[in-house]
């Protein structure tokens, strides 16, 4: 048993390891920083990098609890621990972690155990403890705010607990407030796809460089660039903070808005619930965003709750998917809510433009941070695909439906000059 350990080990130092293999800018930064956010384009070999920091850490004993967080369960195992540079395949022979699936865990020799979470569940890291991090694809998180803090509480193991996110860019406010933290506790490495072109197909980069090199998308997917505005969107974080509040004045009406989902599995679209309210001074207070993937009887209980707590006069909820089955999920938990089904007619930009109107002219506030949901807004634009896009904005379809009803001709006679 021995000497087979040995053979492999003495394989490994032959072969160099990992940091033989990695460029310079795929080696920890020296110095003494909190977090390292590797910002790089698509095949620059970010889980590569991830997963030999981690390997590192075990190796060297510098961390022995250690969180894995991915934007999917499916992710997580996927990529970070069974992808082609996860971490089973990046592993020495002679120090390989055993995998249980069913708890989510990497055990190694050693004795140090590695976690996966989900972004779609950012209560698991209620509680658990760590002393080391990688958080990879962190601009792709569901919940990407939440999700942080509750893994930066948790990262309070050992005398200097060290965190890694691994992105390609996108301009949500959680990777702007990192940035912003450059030169302080956190360094930032940037590269882009071609930094790695000796490790990827000839026919890959021809064709990257033919349909992207140049264009938006290309800049930021395969140059890594935080591109602030997106071209065409209805909103802008600008916006969004230059009206902020951090409490609503008392309300004439509020509402509770669902765009139920149609299933409820992974990968399944959410289900968009928004909570807002008109007051006063005619202006319109957005209070709550309970988005997030339910089964119907869940996002229905989400909803009457929010009901009752906010004291609002009516749930309204899209019927084009579920048809009588949402009036009816709603009625079975409470028969006596308030309830008005709404079906969508006209396209999902013609919903939005007169609601993106409103915050244009600084009429609607948002009562604290959404930070999922205003980077679903600054994210959709005047000519919305889902084909193209690769979303379902489900968070802006409920904003939109609540801020309909709440900006209705009904409510305030001069709001029809809007329109």
């Amino acid at each position: 048993m021995f000497s087979s350990i040995a053979a492999a080990l003495a394989n490994t130092l032959a072969d160099g390891g990992w940091r033989a293999k990695a460029r310079p800018s795929q080696l920890p930064p020296e110095g003494d920083w909190l977090g390292w956010l590797a910002l790089a384009g698509r095949g620059w070999g970010k889980t590569f990098t991830g997963s030999g920091w981690v390997h590192d850490l075990v190796e060297t004993r510098t961390a022995g609890r250690i969180a894995l967080v991915a934007p999917t369960a499916a992710d997580a195992r996927d990529t970070m621990v069974e992808g082609q540079s996860g971490l089973l395949r990046m592993a020495p022979p002679w120090n390989r972690p055993q995998y249980e699936p069913s708890k989510r865990r990497l055990t190694w020799p050693n004795g140090a155990i590695a976690t996966t979470f989900s972004s779609e569940e950012a209560d698991r890291l209620r509680g658990p403890e760590h002393d080391a991090a990688w958080a990879d694809e962190l601009a792709a998180w569901n919940e990407p705010q939440s999700t942080w803090d509750m893994l930066q509480f948790g990262l309070r193991l050992g005398s200097r607990p060290r965190w890694l996110a691994t992105t390609t860019p996108r301009p949500i406010k959680l990777l702007k407030e990192i940035l912003a933290r450059e030169g302080r506790d956190v360094v930032v490495t940037r590269g882009s796809t071609f930094e790695n072109e000796a490790n990827l197909a000839p026919t890959f980069l021809a064709a990257v460089r033919a349909r992207y090199e140049g264009t938006r998308l290309g800049r930021q997917e395969l140059n890594a660039e935080l591109l602030s505005d997106m071209p065409g969107a209805l909103w802008q974080l600008a916006w969004l903070d230059r009206d902020r509040v951090s409490k609503a004045p008392d309300l004439k009406r509020i509402v509770v808005a669902i765009d139920p989902a149609v299933s409820n599995n992974e990968g399944s679209d959410e289900t968009g619930i928004v909570v807002a309210g008109v007051g006063g001074d005619r202006e319109d207070y957005v209070l709550e965003d309970l988005s997030g993937r339910y089964a119907p009887h869940e996002w229905a209980a989400k909803a009457i709750e929010a009901y009752r707590r906010h004291k609002a006069d009516r749930i309204i909820a899209e019927i084009n998917n579920g048809g009588a089955m949402v009036e009816a999920t709603i009625r079975a938990l409470d028969p006596r809510v308030s309830f008005k089904s709404v079906h969508a007619s006209r396209g999902k930009v013609v919903r939005a433009e007169p609601i993106a109107a409103l915050y244009e002219q600084r009429k609607v506030h948002h009562v604290a941070n959404f930070s999922t949901l205003e980077d679903q807004m600054c994210a959709f634009t005047s000519d919305f695909d889902r084909g193209r896009n690769g979303y379902s904005p489900d968070r802006v379809d409920a904003l939109v439906w609540a801020l309909t009803e709440l900006s209705g001709p009904q409510q305030w006679s001069w709001r029809t000059e809007l329109r």
